[in-house]
C-alpha cells in the first residue's frame, strides 16, 4: 500500500507513506520509485531506522534502534555502518569511533559500563588491534594489542609518579610426545605480564601514533591485566550484528 506523491511516470516521487508486504512501514522521501532522502523505516520486529537513504539503502547520517535496545547513531554507506558513529549496546557499553563495512575499524573508544574501564586505540575488523590505552579507574596500561589481547612491550602508569615497564608474553602449551599423532587442539591462553623495570613518568609514543599525554592513576596489583576486559568486549561485539536489514524485500 502506498499513499503519497508520484511523478509523471507514476513512480513514487516526493513524500509518501508505504506498507510493505512483510509488515514493515516507511514514511519519507522517494525519488523515481526508490527511498531517497530523509525517511523513517519501522520494522515489524520492532527495530527502527530514521535518517538518510539513497536508492533504497541507508546512506548518510542515520540512527538505528535495534530490537534488543541497542542503538547506532552515525554514518552509513550502502546499508553498512561506515564512517564515524556511536553504538550503545544493550548492556550499556558504548563504542564511539570509526567504522568500516559494518564493523569497528580504525580509531575508537570503547567504554565498559559495569567497570568504567575504557579502551582507546585502534581496531581492525571489529577486533582491538594496534597501539592503545586501556584505562581503568585507578591505573592504565599503554601498549599494543593483537587479536583483542595485549601483546609485546608496554607499561602500566601509576598515580604516584612512576611507571612499570615490561611485556606481555604468549605462553605456549607443551604437548606430550604420545599425543603428537593425534589432532592438535589449541586452547586459548592468556598472555602473561612480565615486568622489567620501574621508571619515572615518560611520554608514550608509537611509530604509527603521535605522542599521547596521559593523566596518571593508582597502581594495580601485579596480577591485574587488561586481557579480561578485551575478552569481555569481544564477546559483547558479537551481540552487535543483530539481523536488521529486512527492508529491501521490495514494495508493491
Amino acid at each position: 500500500e502506498y499513499d503519497g506523491d508520484r511523478n509523471s511516470d507514476g513512480e513514487r516521487h516526493g513524500y509518501g507513506k508505504a506498507r510493505l508486504p512483510n509488515g514493515d512501514t516507511y514514511e519519507g522521501e522517494y525519488e523515481r520509485g526508490l527511498r531517497s532522502g530523509r525517511g523513517t523505516y519501522r520494522f515489524k520486529s520492532g527495530a527502527l531506522y530514521t535518517g538518510s537513504y539513497l536508492q533504497n539503502r541507508k546512506h548518510g547520517k542515520g540512527i538505528f534502534f535495534y530490537p534488543d535496545g541497542s542503538k547506532y547513531a552515525g554514518d552509513w554507506v550502502d546499508d553498512q555502518r561506515q564512517g564515524h558513529g556511536e553504538y550503545t549496546y544493550a548492556n550499556g557499553d558504548t563504542y564511539t569511533g570509526e567504522w568500516f563495512n559494518h564493523k569497528r575499524h580504525g580509531q575508537g573508544t570503547y567504554v565498559y559500563k559495569d567497570t568504567g574501564s575504557k579502551y582507546v586505540g585502534r581496531w581492525v575488523n571489529g577486533i582491538q588491534e594496534g597501539p592503545a590505552e586501556l584505562i581503568h579507574l585507578n591505573h592504565r596500561f599503554q601498549g599494543r594489542f593483537l587479536n583483542g589481547k595485549p601483546a609485546g612491550r608496554g607499561k602500566y602508569v601509576f598515580d604516584f609518579g612512576c611507571e612499570q615497564h615490561g611485556e606481555y608474553i604468549q605462553i605456549e602449551q607443551e604437548k606430550e610426545e604420545e599425543e603428537e599423532e593425534e589432532e592438535e587442539v589449541s586452547l586459548p591462553v592468556e598472555p602473561k605480564w612480565k615486568a622489567s623495570e620501574i621508571t619515572k613518568l615518560t611520554p608514550w609514543a608509537h611509530q604509527d601514533e603521535k605522542p599521547t599525554s596521559a593523566p596518571t592513576v593508582n597502581e594495580p596489583s601485579e596480577g591485574v591485566s587488561p586481557a579480561g576486559d578485551a575478552e569481555e568486549e569481544n564477546e559483547e561485539g558479537r551481540q552487535e550484528e543483530v539481523p536488521e536489514d529486512q527492508e529491501d524485500q521490495g514494495e508493491e
